[in-house]
């Protein structure tokens, strides 16, 4: 369903690298020689931009659609020049689900998206009646796929007992690993499905925090007996879980691109990956 590496394109529009429409064409292209077929997106994403500034990109390109797979989410309401809005909250209600993936097919200019997921979730959710409306897009064609973003695994169970999902998009970095214990991973390891996780690289090069201090001074010394780069050995961290996280990689450009998806051939030993996870939590485990 998924390449092994995700795409992410939050960062390519106006909330990151404002890519002209060529300068994603070229970050396609690269993604696609590195076998990157997965290009994740939001409806929210550059204030309700950045899904049409690729679309352009993709309508000029001669790739076919089935090559690859487009993601995106709905559920966020958030205020843009595009889309005014007096409050940000989640809505979930049948024609607000349509109307968003009918602007998402329309701004990404293809016919349907492989995967949609319910970007957080709302208090007020209503499994039986977004189940229905599952199945309307899944009937027309418009959706192939369903999951969620950043569930609990109480509330992704809420949701695959009225209609079956096939992922969970969830926040796991070396800053953020509090889906190794509250049984998110564990969950879809039993239902035998793959997360897929954002901010992968967390706050490492963001923060001069204690704990990235920690996290970097055993990083470099792996950096240099895999002689590999951090972000290479940070997702190298994320990719030795036996759940088979597949990263959601949020950089925009090539360079990186392709050091990160090398990354998954670096076999970190057991005791390197226990020496960044102690690291992590600053002291040994229990």
């Amino acid at each position: 369903m998924f390449s092994e590496i995700i795409a992410g394109t939050m960062r390519w529009g106006i909330w990151g690298a404002d890519h002209s429409p060529k300068k994603v064409q070229e970050l396609i292209e690269v993604c696609l020689e590195e076998d990157i077929t997965t290009f994740d997106h939001a409806d929210i994403y550059g204030g309700h931009t950045t899904e049409e500034l690729f679309g352009d990109a993709w309508k000029e390109m001669n790739i076919d659609r089935e090559k690859v797979q487009f993601i995106s989410k709905c559920g966020i309401v958030m205020n843009s020049d595009k889309k005014p809005s007096a409050l940000k909250y989640y809505n979930y209600n049948s024609d607000h689900i349509l109307n968003c993936v009918d602007e998402s097919l329309q701004n990404l200019k293809t016919d349907y998206l492989d995967v949609l997921l319910l970007h957080r979730p709302s208090p007020l959710m209503d499994p039986e009646g977004i189940a229905k409306t599952f199945r309307i897009l899944k009937d027309n064609g418009k959706v192939r796929n369903f999951g969620v973003s950043n569930f609990s695994a109480s509330q992704f169970e809420l949701m695959d007992q009225h209609f079956p999902l096939i992922t969970n998009q969830i926040e796991v970095s070396v800053n953020e690993i509090s889906s190794f214990d509250n049984g998110v991973l564990d969950q879809l390891m039993m239902k035998n499905l793959r997360p897929t996780a954002w901010s992968v690289m967390g706050t490492y090069f963001s923060e001069q925090s204690e704990q990235n201090i920690r996290i970097k001074s055993i990083i470099d010394n792996l950096c240099h007996k895999y002689n590999v780069d951090e972000n290479q050995v940070l997702l190298a961290f994320i990719l030795k879980h036996p759940s088979r996280i597949i990263p959601v990689i949020g950089t925009s450009k090539a360079e990186t691109i392709r050091k990160l998806n090398a990354a998954s051939m670096i076999d970190l030993e057991t005791i390197d990956w226990f020496k960044i996870l102690e690291a992590v939590k600053g002291k040994e485990v229990d």
